[in-house]
């Protein structure tokens, strides 16, 4: 079986390497594609090195531009990647621009092919079509042969949404076979220590959604909010490059209690997080990595898509619009919790570090369930762009 796994951006990578490592143990080839959406060093190169990850077998190379640019060149440069591998599956993940844009070239090419297209993390909804993660989430759902969902409520959304169960495979979290992964190791290079901070004495914060940092006013109020925190307890923060252009164009004064520093590859940023107090983020994967590690989460978010994280994890949702009192006062309750179990405890259901192994069981028992006209080979060959 000859499997193509794309990854384009930051919170990819540590779902697609348990993938790669469990098909190539299996036996099976496994292509990786990098789109390149993330372009940073610090934002990607790092990844590759923390998760042991091979060089990437195509480099898109697409860089930054607008969602539509974007979109565009993954579009553009992927078709050619597609027709020279001819892969039997081609297996996408999370809800970024790249996850949109090789999910359409794959059900264009799919009838002169025959490749098939999963999707990992499907069925994930906010039901806020503002994002334009939502509308990469539900037009890649409907493009795909196999939806592999990581909790209950996903199945339920595609099936409120007509998505023939058949296609519904419920697998769990495979960011967290990452997590879990390199926890350990994280912890024992003790990365707080780098920084002159004391485990369960510091709090962690990342925000670089276009809702939080785009708007001078918003970013202004969440800066306040994080200062009056900072007064209590140190708080670090790993600054997202958008997040750090909009802070430089501002001129927002930061107060010196609230710690900028450069992004964190990907153990540094698990040892800090396994270690923190408190993380505060506008990220969906931090909202999962610290249900799993049982780190209180406060989310800077006006809805979630992964609601397990609230019903069954440690994660709680500051008021909206936030202000600086409601950040304060979610930070202030999320302390007085302190740390739960973590899924190790058997919560979330299927955050147990073996998704990935689901992952590939899945895609070799897939039957072909779709009545899409696969063309014989030489008619394909026939066709324009072939």
């Amino acid at each position: 079986m000859k499997v193509l796994v794309v990854a384009g951006a930051r919170p990819n990578f540590m779902k697609v390497a348990p993938i790669l490592a469990v098909l190539r143990r299996r036996g099976h080839a496994a292509v990786l594609v990098h789109t390149g959406q993330h372009y940073d060093a610090s934002m990607s190169d790092a990844f590759f090195r923390d998760l042991g990850m091979a060089p990437p077998d195509h480099h898109l190379e697409v860089g930054a531009g607008s969602h539509a640019q974007q979109t565009a060149r993954v579009m553009e440069r992927f078709d050619t990647v597609l027709i020279e591998e001819r892969p039997d599956w081609v297996v996408v993940v999370g809800d970024v621009n790249s996850t949109v844009a090789t999910a359409l070239v794959t059900a264009k090419r799919r009838p002169e092919l025959g490749c098939r297209l999963a999707h990992v993390e499907a069925g994930l909804r906010s039901g806020d079509w503002r994002m334009p993660e939502e509308v990469n989430r539900v037009v890649t759902d409907q493009l795909s042969d196999l939806l592999l969902t990581h909790s209950p409520e996903a199945d339920g959304h595609l099936a409120a949404e007509g998505i023939d169960p058949v296609r519904v495979e419920f697998v769990g979290n495979v960011m967290i076979d990452s997590l879990f992964a390199t926890v350990e190791r994280a912890r024992a290079d003790a990365p707080w220590r780098d920084h002159g901070l004391q485990p369960n004495a510091y709090g962690l914060v990342t925000l670089h959604r276009p809702s939080n940092v785009d708007d001078p006013e918003r970013l202004a109020a969440l800066v306040e909010g994080l200062g009056t925190v900072s007064q209590q307890l140190p708080l670090i923060w790993p600054v997202h490059p958008r997040a750090r252009a909009r802070l430089d164009a501002t001129g927002i004064e930061v107060p010196p209690l609230l710690r900028l520093i450069d992004p964190l590859g990907y153990c540094e940023m698990a040892g800090m997080l396994d270690g923190a107090a408190v993380v505060i983020t506008d990220s969906g994967g931090l909202q999962e990595e610290s249900t799993a590690l049982g780190v209180p989460c406060v989310t800077l978010r006006e809805s979630t898509e992964r609601p397990v994280t609230v019903t069954d994890g440690t994660n709680r949702m500051a008021p909206w619009p936030p202000t600086a009192a409601g950040i304060v006062e979610t930070v202030t309750a999320a302390l007085a919790a302190g740390r739960g179990p973590g899924s190790r405890a058997g919560r979330p259901a299927g955050w147990d570090g073996i998704a990935a192994d689901r992952i590939v069981d899945a895609l070799e028992q897939a039957p072909r369930t779709d009545a899409r006209c696969i063309l014989p080979a030489e008619q394909a060959d026939a066709l324009p762009g072939a």
